[in-house]
């Protein structure tokens, strides 16, 4: 059996999680709104359309933030289509997925919507074919009390109280050519940077995402974050970060190593950021959202082959057991950065590359996906300490000095609990993890969580929908702050110890 060690000492911390770095994605886009959130001929949907079993399910995640409406979508999106009376709204040719637009779901729905499954909206602002007015009226609209033309406008339609949305995108993906109305660098900084002041002066208490590169594999991946940054940096508040894994090929231990590639683009994304603030010698530290993330495995193909329908399967993949520990993997690095990561959105929520899938009119079931991230959603809050971990290491096609294990822990000072994070990456051999607590003193076991299976591709279903499932037999044992557990092969582990409180 292979052998790994954790050393975990309550006083070396590296941050307090944010919330919202469990966040999540909902666009217009395939069956993500239409089909999914909402489903008006659904026997669960509630007045308003929204199916009442899709709520459930996401408020089982304990989702903090979710981003709305997009995405590329956003780029051609005039948000006065989407509010007034829905029998009014103009249908519109969708141009960033080919597809029409009913609008029947705007800005004020997906409030209510959001207040339904307990969560923040983080609103994104058209930069591709609008600007900077359309964007301080949105922000009028949505957060001014009252006694203005856009806010009335809002209270006409039935919201008296403003929605107080706090977090804004500055657009989305502007560097990528796809995006309608793609800028350089220069040219976006610009926009954002005078967007930015014009959105703050309408209401102080935002906070403003500015768009960094797509992804790492830009051509001007480094330069765009440089030169945008040196344009808005004191103007907003967060850079995001893009970041899909395709796992088109039967290499299973590089697969597993990607979050090591995320780890990089983190570091690498930080260090640009802390260039900036050091050339501008300003005291305002920018954080990150790495407000797109996930598995993809179709990231890539083209967008309905068959234009203009209405809300059509798009980008439905089905998540493996392999994908589920690569989430994990993830999870687990976007904790170890909680220092500068402070929000992320798994993209996306529901049926779109998504841990949840619905059938319209019909069933829902979740993806394999659903649940390391629901655990960590749900275990990951408190402080995130800086474990010293010893591992056997591997190399694989694309990277060298992988460790099987791939760990870290959470202190929930106020409840007394410390969880453990680990994946076995090893898919041959379970793994005895050694981990050493007496910092904490007195510790006993709560429960190890255990997401596995033999199969690497079995995946859940409609009709099958508990074939991978997570189960609390895992085996581990406590004495006096030494912990020993043992990790399967191939397994997403959730490892929960109470402390005893002064």
């Amino acid at each position: 059996m292979l052998t790994s060690k954790m050393l975990i000492d309550k006083d070396f911390q590296v941050a307090e999680v944010d919330p919202r770095l469990y966040g999540s994605f909902v666009e217009h886009l395939g069956r993500a709104v239409y089909g999914g959130i909402y489903d008006p001929g659904h026997p669960t949907a509630n007045e308003q359309g929204f199916r009442q079993d899709a709520i459930e399910a996401i408020k089982a995640l304990n989702v903090p933030i979710i981003r709305y409406p997009g995405g590329n979508f956003v780029s051609g999106y005039n948000w006065e289509d989407g509010v007034g009376p829905v029998a009014e709204r103009k249908r519109r040719l969708e141009l960033a997925w080919w597809t029409i637009e009913t609008n029947a779901v705007g800005t004020n729905e997906f409030a209510d919507w959001a207040k339904l499954v307990g969560t923040e909206v983080m609103m994104a602002v058209n930069l591709g074919t609008r600007g900077i007015d359309a964007a301080r009226n949105l922000v009028e609209y949505c957060n001014h009390p009252s006694g203005t033309y856009w806010s009335d406008l809002r209270i006409s339609h039935g919201y008296k109280e403003p929605h107080k949305f706090k977090t804004w995108c500055l657009g989305n993906e502007m560097d990528g050519p796809w995006q309608i109305g793609a800028m350089t660098a220069h040219e976006y900084g610009r926009i954002a940077n005078e967007t930015a002041k014009a959105m703050k002066w309408v209401d102080p208490n935002i906070e403003l995402v500015a768009c960094g590169s797509s992804s790492r594999g830009m051509s001007t991946f480094a330069e765009w974050e440089a030169t945008v940054l040196d344009l808005s940096y004191e103007n907003v508040d967060y850079l995001s970060l893009h970041a899909y894994y395709n796992k088109n090929n039967d290499n299973t231990y590089n697969f597993l190593a990607t979050s090591l590639d995320l780890d990089q683009f983190i570091d690498s994304v930080a260090s640009i950021c802390d260039y900036v603030q050091a050339k501008k010698r300003s005291k305002k530290k920018l954080m990150l959202s790495l407000d797109e993330w996930n598995v993809w495995k179709s990231i890539g193909t083209s967008r309905a082959e068959e234009r203009w329908q209405i809300a059509p399967p798009e980008f439905e993949d089905v998540y493996t057991h392999e994908d589920a520990l690569a989430v994990g993997c993830y999870v687990i690095t976007l904790l170890k950065h909680a220092d500068r990561v402070k929000m992320a959105c798994l993209a996306q929520l529901i049926n779109v590359i998504a841990p949840i899938m619905t059938e319209n009119n019909g069933a829902i079931w979740f993806q394999t996906t659903y649940f390391p991230f629901m655990h960590a959603s749900n275990f990951g809050r408190g402080t995130v300490l800086q474990s010293v971990v010893s591992s056997p290491k591997y190399d694989s096609k694309d990277f060298t000095d992988v460790p099987y294990l791939e760990a870290i822990s959470v202190h929930d000072e106020e409840n007394g609990i410390i969880t453990i994070f680990a994946v076995n990456r090893h898919l041959e051999e379970q793994m005895e993890l050694q981990v050493d607590l007496r910092s904490f003193g007195e510790t006993t076991f709560i429960e190890h969580i255990v997401l596995e299976n033999d199969d690497l591709k079995a995946i859940n279903t409609k009709a099958n929908p508990h074939n991978v499932v997570p189960h609390n037999g895992g085996h581990t044992k406590v004495d006096q702050g030494n912990v020993q557990a043992v990790l399967n092969k191939a397994s997403w582990n959730v490892i929960r110890l109470k402390t005893k409180q002064a």
